[in-house]
């Protein structure tokens, strides 16, 4: 049985953000720290999604391939900026058996088995890809290479939080080489658009994109542009990044090319990404107080059809909402059928709100006599009762209407909860009695990028297009600078 409450996210947030996943089903904790399950509900969410976004992956050109878990230690020490960057959260493999201990009630490690060299456990894969790249590619007939993969990363945080931050999680990476450094940058901008018009279309999620900071940029990388999402208690949520590499891992890896004037040469990299993460964007940018919201284009169950009788009248009900649901069918292909004896009808309304199925139809004896049923929508829980000859239409409108109801949310939200100040008196000022994006100016230096974050939380999230073409001094030192957005991030 479901536990009903969920803490209101007005008393608690976080709270509220973890009792919507564990009374929705999406996941539960692991006796691993830091590590989740992802329970059927939640895994077939985020089933839809891969789906669709590899989907769209694929239709840029990429290909699907798999690369191993385990790195040599070797490898992600080649490139010294991003070793650096992921040294403190890789697991290492230092021996490769087990034997029982002296007393037989256990097991312990063998220390004869100890590994000639250590493995690292996937944190990322440039450098196992990139070692198989050096042989795969010979001369400009082999690019563009463009490789993509769905994987497991192991990353082991100090802090977690289901789909937020997890020690192991879920995602996909894109991987592409070029001849030019102009192709290499299409790309990156291309999947940065492919993952903000897949938040927008799919998830319902309004975003903003840029250039991150360089203490912000992934690893290893020359630049990294990022899209971030706005979750409604004003917090940043990086969504997915794209990665512009130049030749950097190039050079470490000796990925080298024939060009078209059969001069050997370096070929320009990028990667991209998102992860589980999203799953975490879409429980705090669409839920409520009564659970969570599912968009409709990625939810498991669409319409939850719940049949209301007694034993005088059962049959009745229960063949009449066998009709709505075989005729829905036609148009609507996740339809769950509700015919559970052993709980109450209003129970049956809390789970299916709390799991967020977009729309619920309630059949009872007196829909039947006035052919009709009741339709309730999970976005704002307004009820209609609608005539049985237009009930298919009419769901297959709200659906789409619901999609649409999603993404204008998010898009108020993001547009009401971003503010522009002038000084640095005002930017802390506005960090400390509201959250949001803020944008503001800033000279681009390391130094007042920490000052601020020290003194604020606040850290760059982006810079936008239109940003980059504000100018103005920088709230810090008051040195020229452009505009940057701020946020307290996830």
């Amino acid at each position: 049985m479901l536990n009903r409450e969920i803490t209101p996210r007005k008393k608690d947030y976080a709270q509220w953000y973890l009792d919507i996943i564990k009374r929705a089903e999406l996941a539960e904790t692991s006796p691993v720290r830091g590590a989740m399950v992802i329970k059927p509900y939640g895994y077939a969410i985020w089933e839809n999604i891969q789906k669709e976004l590899d989907r769209r992956i694929k239709e840029r050109g990429v290909q699907n391939a798999y690369f191993p878990l385990f790195i040599p230690k070797s490898f992600l020490s080649k490139e010294a900026d991003h070793v650096k960057g992921f040294a403190k959260e890789c697991a290492i493999v230092t021996h490769y058996r087990l034997r029982e201990t002296k007393d037989g009630q256990g097991v312990e490690v063998d220390p004869e088995a100890k590994l000639e060299e250590e493995l690292i456990v996937r944190p990322t894969s440039e450098t196992i890809m990139y070692d198989a790249f050096s042989r795969w590619i010979e001369s400009w007939r082999d690019l563009p290479l463009k490789i993509n993969q769905w994987a497991n990363i192991v990353r082991w945080e100090r802090r977690t939080r289901p789909f937020l931050r997890t020690s192991e999680f879920l995602w996909q990476e894109g991987h592409t080489v070029h001849e030019t450094h102009g192709e290499a940058m299409e790309e990156v901008l291309d999947a940065v658009e492919m993952y903000q018009r897949f938040a927008r279309e799919i998830l319902a999620l309004e975003t903003l994109t840029g250039k991150k900071s360089e203490l912000e940029k992934f690893a290893g990388a020359v630049d990294t542009y990022g899209v971030e999402a706005m979750m409604q208690d004003g917090k940043s949520l990086q969504f997915g990044t794209s990665h512009d590499l130049g030749q950097n891992f190039a050079k470490v890896f000796n990925i080298q090319f024939t060009n078209r004037d059969g001069k050997l040469g370096y070929p320009w990299q990028t990667s991209w990404g998102v992860s589980t993460r999203m799953m975490g964007a879409l429980v705090m940018s669409h839920s409520d107080d009564n659970g969570l919201i599912v968009p409709p284009k990625i939810a498991p169950i669409k319409v939850v059809i719940v049949p209301i009788y007694k034993d005088e009248n059962k049959n009745e009900v229960l063949e009449y909402s066998r009709d709505v649901y075989g005729n829905l069918l036609e148009g609507v292909k996740s339809i769950e059928f509700d015919d559970r004896e052993f709980v109450s009808p209003g129970y049956k309304f809390n789970e299916w709100e709390k799991k967020g199925v977009p729309v619920r139809i309630e059949i009872g004896p007196e829909d039947i006599q006035n052919k009709q049923v009741v339709v309730v929508r999970r976005d704002t829980l307004e009820k209609d009762k609608i005539s049985i000859s237009k009930v298919n239409a009419y769901v297959q409108n709200l659906l789409d209407e619901i999609q649409e109801n999603l993404l204008s949310r998010s898009k108020q939200l993001l547009i009401s909860n971003t503010y522009s100040v002038g000084n640095y008196k005002e930017f802390k000022e506005s960090f400390l009695s509201r959250r949001g994006f803020i944008r503001a100016c800033w000279c681009g230096s390391s130094e007042c990028e920490e000052k601020i974050k020290e003194e604020t939380k606040a850290t760059t999230r982006c810079q936008t297009s239109e940003g980059l073409k504000h100018l103005g001094n920088c709230i810090s030192c008051g040195k020229p600078g452009s505009e940057w957005v701020f946020g307290i991030s996830y």
